[in-house]
């Protein structure tokens, strides 16, 4: 699959949902881990550019996420990627654009940055 990468240059980008570990059984409440057995994340930011803004759910790393990020945090996105995925399930086509990044860091000063892998 191709990874796009996405400019934030010209972008605000703040928490729009706090950090939660990636689900990737529904019905299990398994919790999706990376090729590495590292936790994912998924945090929503709101990503404004002075044409429009977005809310974009993004994957990352357990280990690139600051701590303490809440509602209305600004923060810097480190290696921002697009990749469009598509699948069936019941005979349905379902397709979009999932985003994944390697760190998401607190802008506000004081705060912790991504904890070391």
């Amino acid at each position: 699959m191709r990874q796009i990468p996405v400019d934030t240059a010209n972008a605000t980008v703040m928490v729009a949902k706090a950090p939660q570990p990636k689900v990737k059984d529904r019905r299990t409440g398994e919790i999706a881990l990376d090729k590495d057995g590292v936790t994912l994340m998924t945090v929503e930011v709101m990503f404004s550019t002075p044409e429009e803004v977005e809310i974009l759910k993004l994957t990352v790393p357990q280990p690139g996420v600051s701590e303490d990020l809440t509602m209305g945090t600004p923060v810097a996105l480190t290696g921002l990627v697009a990749s469009a995925w598509e699948n069936e399930f019941n005979g349905q086509k379902r397709h979009g654009i999932a985003f994944r990044a390697v760190a998401v860091t607190s802008l506000v000063a004081g705060a912790s940055q991504p904890k070391a892998a």
